[in-house]
């Protein structure tokens, strides 16, 4: 055997180890692309059993939503009751309880949904007339209307005050009427602020009303 031969032999050798170790290589890469692709098809039936899930639980509770909508609207289509202290609640929509009522339509008012937020205040006022929050009610509905709609705010206002003048809530709702009277009505506003500091002079509302007073000049 002569030296080129010996050499020939040795370069076949060495190529049939490297594609030995190609081959190897690519079997176990193929084997791992297996694996994943069993481990990605589990993932996505995981998942597709999760959005199914997920999509019965919306349905149902955007069906749930929509029944409480339709029932607070109902309710809400009438004006907004007096408090009348000489009997006892009114059934309530559904047989949702005061606590249920309440939170709910404060849910709505912190997420920004005020239209929804004030007919379910108004179905809890109706429902429950002498619960102890009917005060804080009123106030949220006068704050749904907002500074853009003074003429509905303003009469809430006024009646939380007239209704529940030792409540927390009145020095605060005086304050607003206040500022809700300063563009049309300054006098009405002066008389306002000055209820609010003679009524209430230790309250917060009545600090922020003395320095109201000394904008408009008194």
């Amino acid at each position: 055997m002569t030296r080129s031969d010996s050499v020939r032999r040795a370069e076949r050798d060495s190529t049939l180890a490297a594609i030995a170790a190609v081959q190897q290589t690519l079997a176990a890469q193929q084997n791992y692309l297996v694996q994943m692709r069993g481990d990605a098809k589990n993932d996505h039936l995981n998942i597709n059993q999760q959005l199914v899930s997920v999509q019965e639980l919306t349905g149902q509770s955007q069906q749930r939503l929509s029944e409480l909508r339709a029932q607070i609207e109902q309710r809400a289509a009438q004006p907004v009751p007096a408090p009348d202290t000489t009997r006892g609640p009114a059934p309530s929509v559904s047989g949702a309880s005061a606590d249920q009522m309440y939170d709910a339509s404060l849910q709505q008012y912190r997420k920004g949904s005020v239209a929804t937020a004030r007919m379910g205040f108004r179905a809890f006022l109706q429902s429950f007339p002498t619960d102890t929050r009917v005060s804080d009610a009123l106030f949220y509905i006068g704050e749904s209307f907002g500074d853009q709609q003074p003429d509905s705010a303003a009469p809430v206002y006024a009646q939380l005050v007239k209704s529940f003048p030792n409540s927390v809530r009145a020095p605060t709702a005086l304050y607003k009427l206040g500022l809700l009277y300063e563009k049309s009505d300054k006098a009405q506003a002066r008389t306002y602020f000055n209820r609010v500091i003679a009524g209430y002079p230790r309250s917060d509302e009545a600090n922020l009303a003395r320095i109201r007073l000394q904008a408009l000049g008194r």
